[in-house]
């Protein structure tokens, strides 16, 4: 499910600003950017998002500036300067050159300071972000809870649509056996007048025939997956999965009705509520 929530915290001694986006995602996937001074609270702040966002595309962007650090700090780079220093003296010794200045270059020399190690946080910052994120997840926790209101009506919506698709399917289906048992009844008429007509044997076929395209069981079968799915959207707990599951069930007898149907009309409302299965099927992948 989408979301997002963002926290933005400046003072004199520090400025924090911290985001948290979620998007559609089957599982839980986590990116994390934090400071490298918390790298090591990295696990920390993973699990604090797992459990309370679940599931989805997470990611979490953490800014954290000392204004008491004004300036970057810069160290030696001791190894390449002494890299430096040793290259120089054996090409002034070639040349027969001085070497009162070769340290000064040796420190003028590409890449001779770089940044020193970031200074460790203190539990006193720590406690800072981490008071930032749980804010940042409430924000995000409540954007989601708006948009899984208006995805909960579109869900019922969708669930209605078929049912009344359903009710159509009703109203047509002794009209659709009335055409079936003619058309059985002129395409047999020759055979049933012939010498070779063997009543019993038709009885069985007919019987057959019939079952075939019979589709009670289905509509019956196909009107308590909707309402098991209506419930089911009502629940406390995370229906997501269990939407999903009755989501295929829904689908299979759509499809076996279709199948049967043997039917124009019939047909056309087979695929209306397919239209509106593949609604809710795509909007699943949001539901905890």
């Amino acid at each position: 499910m989408t979301g997002f929530g963002a926290v933005t915290v400046d003072n004199e001694a520090f400025s924090l600003t911290v985001e948290i986006k979620s998007l559609n995602s089957k599982s839980l996937d986590l990116y994390t950017k934090i400071p490298n001074q918390f790298s090591d609270k990295d696990i920390e702040l993973r699990n604090l998002l797992g459990r309370t966002l679940e599931r989805g595309k997470i990611n979490l962007f953490v800014t954290y500036n000392d204004k008491k650090e004004t300036t970057e700090r810069m160290t030696v780079n001791r190894p390449l300067v002494s890299q430096y220093y040793k290259d120089l003296l054996e090409t002034a010794n070639q040349l027969g050159a001085p070497h009162q200045e070769l340290f000064r270059l040796a420190m003028q020399m590409p890449d001779a300071y770089v940044p020193a190690p970031p200074t460790p946080a203190g539990e006193a910052e720590w406690k800072l972000i981490i008071q930032a994120v749980e804010q940042a997840l409430a924000a995000c926790e409540e954007f989601r809870r708006k948009e899984g209101q208006a995805l909960l009506q579109m869900l019922r919506d969708c669930s209605a649509k078929i049912g009344q698709l359903l009710v159509e399917v009703e109203k047509r289906d002794p009209e659709r056996m009335a055409h079936v048992r003619q058309r059985l009844q002129e395409q047999v008429r020759d055979y049933v007048n012939s010498e070779q007509f063997d009543p019993n044997r038709f009885e069985i076929e007919l019987v057959y025939y019939s079952d075939k395209l019979d589709i009670n069981e289905e509509k019956v079968r196909l009107r308590t997956h909707l309402a098991h799915f209506d419930e089911s959207l009502e629940a406390d707990d995370n229906p997501g999965k269990k939407l999903g599951f009755i989501a295929q069930e829904i689908g299979r007898e759509i499809n076996t009705i279709g199948s049967k149907a043997n039917d124009a009309a019939l047909q056309r409302l087979v695929v209306g509520m397919k239209e509106e299965l593949e609604k809710i099927k795509e909007q699943l992948n949001n539901v905890l």
